[in-house]
């Protein structure tokens, strides 16, 4: 079966994508999308929006084209500077959305690592302020569980440094082969540094192994 790969992407402002445009106007979460992104040369590049009635101001400018009892329906069009268009491009359409107003998260697949290399290189270069949240491999060989990608890079120079010597020094064995004081003679650091810069490091790796909303 082929092994495609989950990629979860934020945008610490709205790039130029409507739905998180409207999130911000509107100060209202939208996480429930349908979309139809083609290329970039198509006109036929909408999201339609569900969002709580109640969470939208009087004052919107835009009109819902449908309303529910609780829920209002809205549809916007994109364009060429939106990444949901960027994605649509490389055939990699958004499968979920999360915009809150301040980021806005996508999720789309990517069916092989080559053009996923591929897709973030154009995201970096269109929008330099992406951020990689996630990668996550579907699972092979019948097995149950997916593969998760740890970025590293989350960790500072100084949290790697002390993790690195705590795993060489057998602090995570058990029985332990090394405390946190012994950890801290090697660095020439107090054991609170140690401890503070173990937990740090640990909360940020176990973000990637623990996805939120999986």
């Amino acid at each position: 079966m082929p092994a495609g790969i989950r990629v979860t992407v934020t945008f610490p402002t709205p790039p130029g994508c409507p739905v998180a445009e409207f999130s911000e106007a509107a100060d209202a979460t939208v996480d429930s999308v349908t979309t139809t992104v083609a290329s970039a040369d198509s006109a036929n590049t909408l999201s339609e929006f569900l969002v709580d009635a109640e969470a939208v101001p009087d004052d919107c400018e835009r009109t819902p084209v449908f309303a529910y009892a609780d829920r209002r329906v809205y549809r916007v069009d994109h364009d060429a500077d939106c990444p949901c268009v960027c994605l649509g491009e490389y055939d990699t359409p958004v499968h979920r959305y999360f915009a809150d107003g301040e980021t806005l998260e996508l999720v789309f697949h990517a069916r092989d690592f080559e053009l996923l290399q591929t897709v973030v290189g154009e995201l970096r270069e269109r929008f330099p302020d992406v951020d990689i949240q996630r990668l996550v491999r579907a699972p092979t060989g019948g097995a149950s569980q997916d593969t998760v990608f740890v970025d590293r890079g989350k960790l500072t120079d100084r949290q790697l440094e002390v993790l690195r010597t705590a795993y060489e020094m057998g602090y995570f064995e058990q029985p332990r082969g090394a405390n946190a004081t012994e950890i801290a003679d090697e660095l020439g650091v107090s054991p609170s540094t140690v401890t503070e810069h173990l937990l740090a490091a640990q909360s940020k790796l176990l973000q990637d192994v623990l996805e939120r909303g999986s």
